[in-house]
């Protein structure tokens, strides 16, 4: 059942609405049982976008599977992904900065208020982020600190490559996530792939983890493997075991000089220290300007997918290996 849970009239005889898609088990007397899927909060994340219709796609084949009830909301800024801006277009804010919202003021921010009395209460929100256009991120949930003991068991059951158990910042008061953990909603913030494009594989992974998560949560029944193409399969064992990395483990690395930053370095590759990542040169005098080094050993996360750097630009994270 597709179901408008907010709308408001725009200029020129339009209409702004929010919408989910409700699946609803059968057979099933504890209903009330809520499982969320949302993404869209930037209109240039779309991995989202496949996940969604993919988890739909697969409990549609399957209902007599389903559990409880399933809640996808694929699309929380349906402006920015229709004008493919990161942000809320004509109000110049991050839709994922003004949680809980406020039902007096803003279209924006009445919005945001809309989605969170939705969501509260779930037993489990899974809020799906792409990165931006200038990096590119190994499958990863990212969690507060303050809400570590609550949601890294459900995070290893993704069978992402990467946990982030990162400290609470000001700025994260504001998101969506951070509203929900702190009422007591659990919400999981998978950071995957790359802005304004969709990696299959990494969608398929993330929709199998949400199977299994499923799963362990009894929200769905796993029988044998089908071998049909369009049948979900049984949410198996063989589960990646991820890296779980808290405080201070990560080492940033910042652009030195301004250029083009060159590099065959992939994210999920392990770097030794001083290792090259990567070059940056001039085009217009063929120097290499800086060669960007590991500044420790380690799991490298996050590598930069748009070349052109300015002094003080992100290229790359890399997760400390703990000393033995």
């Amino acid at each position: 059942m597709i179901e408008t849970f907010f709308s408001t009239q725009l200029p020129v005889d339009e209409q702004f609405a929010l919408r989910r898609h409700v699946l609803r088990g059968k057979g099933r007397k504890d209903r009330t049982r809520r499982f969320c899927i949302v993404t869209g909060t930037h209109g240039d994340e779309l991995e989202g976008q496949m996940v969604c219709y993919e988890v739909g796609r697969r409990v549609m084949v399957e209902p007599e599977r389903l559990c409880g009830t399933l809640e996808i909301y694929p699309a929380l800024n349906p402006l920015g992904i229709d004008t493919i801006q990161r942000g809320i277009p004509n109000f110049d804010l991050d839709m994922n900065r003004i949680f809980p919202g406020d039902p007096q003021g803003s279209m924006a921010e009445q919005a945001a208020y809309s989605v969170v009395q939705e969501l509260q209460g779930a037993d489990m929100v899974i809020d799906i982020h792409s990165s931006n256009l200038y990096l590119r991120e190994t499958p990863q949930v990212r969690i507060n600190v303050l809400h570590e003991a609550m949601l890294v068991p459900h995070a290893i059951t993704l069978g992402v490559d990467f946990i982030w158990v990162h400290d609470a910042a000001t700025v994260l008061e504001a998101t969506l996530a951070h509203t929900l953990n702190q009422g007591g909603t659990p919400c999981l913030v998978v950071e995957m792939g790359v802005g304004q494009r969709i990696n299959h594989k990494m969608c398929n992974r993330l929709v199998d983890g949400i199977f299994r998560l499923m799963a362990q949560m009894n929200f769905w029944q796993t029988g044998e493997t089908d071998a049909k193409a369009d049948k979900t399969p049984c949410p198996g064992a063989e589960i990646t075991t991820p890296i779980v990395c808290r405080g201070d483990s990560v080492a940033f690395l910042n652009a030195a000089v301004s250029g083009v930053f060159l590099t065959e370095k992939k994210t999920g590759e392990n770097v030794a220290e001083g290792e090259e990542i990567g070059q940056i040169v001039s085009p217009l005098t063929s120097q290499v300007l800086c060669r960007v080094t590991a500044p420790c050993s380690g799991y490298l996360f996050t590598v930069r997918a748009y070349p052109i750097v300015y002094e003080g630009s992100l290229m790359a994270r890399v997760y400390k290996t703990p000393h033995e």
